[in-house]
């Protein structure tokens, strides 16, 4: 890994000293020294589409080189700020580009998500017309490509990007910090919606760590995953597919299990309950406060009042968040037959409670079970 407080003043060097994007695990190494050193010129933001503006916010304001940073997953989410906002036709907005390259080559093999996505995102810069060059672990190349890269920026007023293979700006593994905030953890919050629902409750699970946990515990309790949608990619879309299959089948529970990140990500999904009577449906946040799955950089989620923001939307709540195994039950007691979507915000700690190997299973097998219950 490249040493990062070198890249930071080289990033200083070259005029490039505000910071915004989504936290990436290849990225974990930037990530985790702009948390510790930047202060509020480090902006989490709540996705990479409004990491983008903010960027552009601060250059207007500021003529600045601005820095993004984001797994490539999320790079469908910059395109239309990048090409309609930042582009050289329009207003012509200046930013470094730094992305995480998940899925390069064979180097998540048993990660399907991430296979097309690495395959293309070359191709997306280039289909953006934004120049990019692909970093390696040598701290002189990279001080090379960063003065070419800031050089073109105010030259050209364009972005540029840099794309960042594993190993470059992350360490090889990530670490299991465990927190006392709250005390449960998220595979006990997970267990005791499985114990407190009806056995035939259909789940759909947010990606990360909460998806790794529900395949074990299934594992372990001597479940199958026909009742399970994985939502091992596409974050922050977990809820808009449990409401799909909500909507569809009127007689069967739904429940979303969502991160406090993913919700934060695509929160309009929340204000579709609004207009939609769906009384099956109940969207549960496993709340840590965390980016837990990319190295647990702080969200806003302990910070946001989920509850009052879910009643707003229509949503039948229990006026608070819940903090115990107990308050949790007597939630799920109360709203799963109130006759409205319902909403419970679930405070945890962050940190698995236990040691988990990757999730290695067969998605298309898998996604087949859970159709054909669904359509038997």
């Amino acid at each position: 890994m490249l040493d990062q407080q070198r890249v930071f003043q080289i990033l200083a060097d070259n005029g490039v000293s505000f910071f915004t994007g989504v936290p990436d695990s290849y990225l974990n190494g930037f990530c985790n020294y702009a948390i510790a050193h930047c202060g509020d010129r480090n902006v989490i933001a709540a996705n990479e589409g409004n990491a983008v503006g903010i960027a552009a916010g601060h250059y207007l304001a500021s003529r600045e080189i601005p820095l993004v940073y984001l797994q490539n997953s999320g790079m469908g989410i910059t395109v239309n700020p990048l090409v309609s906002l930042a582009d050289k036709d329009v207003y012509s907005v200046p930013m470094i580009i730094l992305v995480g390259w998940r899925g390069q080559g064979n180097t998540e093999p048993n990660h399907p998500q991430h296979k097309l996505q690495g395959e293309i995102t070359p191709k997306i810069f280039e289909m953006m017309n934004i120049p990019y060059s692909i970093l390696e672990d040598d701290i002189d190349a990279f001080e090379q490509t960063l003065k070419t890269a800031a050089q073109y920026c105010k030259d050209n007023r364009r972005a540029y990007g840099l794309i960042v293979p594993k190993g470059v700006m992350a360490e090889s593994s990530k670490a299991n910090t465990v927190d006392d905030v709250y005390p449960m953890s998220r595979e006990k919050a997970i267990e005791t919606v499985l114990n407190n629902m009806p056995e035939d409750t259909i789940y759909s699970v947010t990606t990360g760590r909460a998806t790794r946990e529900m395949f074990f515990l299934r594992e372990r309790r001597g479940e199958s995953l026909k009742n399970d949608f994985l939502n091992v990619g596409s974050m922050g879309h977990a809820s808009s597919v449990a409401l799909g299959i909500a909507l569809e089948k009127p007689d069967r529970n739904v429940v979303v299990l969502d991160g406090d990140s993913a919700t934060i990500m695509h929160m309009g999904c929340m204000t579709m309950l609004s207009k939609i009577d769906l009384p099956n449906y109940m969207h549960i946040v496993l709340n840590n406060g965390a980016h837990e799955s990319v190295g647990g950089q702080p969200s806003v989620g302990h910070k946001v009042d989920f509850t009052s923001i879910a009643k707003a939307c229509g949503y039948e709540t229990v006026g608070k968040a819940v903090e115990t195994e107990e308050e949790l039950i007597s939630a799920i007691a109360k709203l799963r037959s109130c006759g409205k979507a319902s909403f419970i915000d679930c405070r945890i700690h962050k940190g698995l409670s236990r040691k988990l190997p990757p999730i290695v299973f067969d998605h298309r097998e898998a996604i087949d079970e859970l159709i054909n219950e669904l359509n038997k």
